[in-house]
């Protein structure tokens, strides 16, 4: 990506927007706007600059870019003549997935590279950008994945994430993960996940009312909790060593910034943190931007 792009990336903070969008902030200086939207601001998930929406923050990909969006589904952020597609599934048996729960199956997009593992190396070609969408806390190694989308960008490529911020949907009770848990993970070349994490996604999580969250009602985390203790236990030993589809990393937007910014330094992923747009209130989301 030449470096115009980057210029051009809308800053986490922009004093002239942020006063524009919020009334009530009229006649504050502008390190004065910055004290606030740092000290309530960000907590009030007040907009900071011009994205005002996932779709906005996709638009930033630029249309010339030759760009890879893992697991489209039937909701694709990219389109266009230089987007390609990546799944565990094929188009035909998303289409049947997406009739089975009630989504409109003719939104999914031809499913370009396909690997039934998830492994990003079957794919032999480069990209400007690459992007996902709640995808990296799937992931049972999320350094590996890391690594693995670094092979894929071309240098100065850029890895476009929407992250679910852990405090507004159903992982609200589970703590945030930490560096040691995510070297681990990667250390023992972790394909599937580990009990742990399907004990977590099924017996502790909550509601997934992002909106109830935020106005601090977050449900009960105990709720039927031994019958669900139970079901997962039960599950993971059926698996037998297959693949569960649970949430293995939970994160906010600092200590995602930070977790990624730290592996970068230890030279465990290739990719630095270039943005982090945080989670705007009544949503459940926060965006990144990684750098090649």
């Amino acid at each position: 990506m030449e470096d115009d792009f980057w210029r051009a990336l809308p800053e986490e903070f922009d004093a002239t927007t942020y006063q524009s969008i919020h009334p009530d902030l009229a006649g504050l200086a502008d390190a004065e706007l910055k004290t606030h939207y740092e000290t309530f601001g960000i907590n009030e998930g007040r907009a900071s600059n011009s994205l005002r929406n996932r779709n906005d923050f996709a638009s930033l990909v630029p249309n010339s870019a030759s760009a890879l969006e893992i697991g489209p589904f039937c909701n694709p952020l990219l389109q266009g003549p230089n987007v390609s597609y990546f799944d565990i599934l094929s188009q035909e048996a998303l289409v049947e997935r997406a009739r089975q729960i009630g989504l409109d199956p003719s939104k999914v997009p031809y499913i370009d590279f396909i690997s039934p593992t998830g492994e990003l190396p079957s794919i032999r070609r480069r990209f400007d950008v690459v992007l996902s969408s709640h995808c990296i806390e799937h992931q049972p190694d999320l350094i590996g994945h890391l690594q693995e989308v670094g092979q894929l960008l071309l240098p100065g490529g850029a890895y476009f994430l929407l992250v679910p911020d852990k405090r507004y949907c159903f992982d609200h009770f589970i703590p945030v993960s930490n560096l040691a848990e995510l070297i681990a993970a990667h250390h023992e070349q972790r394909k599937v996940h580990s009990l742990r994490s399907v004990i977590e996604h099924r017996a502790l999580t909550t509601h997934n009312d992002c909106l109830r969250h935020w106005q601090g009602d977050h449900g009960d985390a105990l709720e039927n909790i031994g019958q669900r203790y139970l079901q997962a236990l039960r599950e993971f030993d059926n698996s037998e060593g297959s693949y569960i589809d649970v949430h293995a990393w939970y994160f906010t937007p600092d200590s995602a910034a930070n977790i990624l910014s730290t592996l970068r330094s230890v030279y465990l992923s290739p990719l630095s943190v270039y943005r982090v747009y945080s989670t705007r209130y009544g949503a459940n989301e926060f965006w990144i931007i990684l750098r090649a």
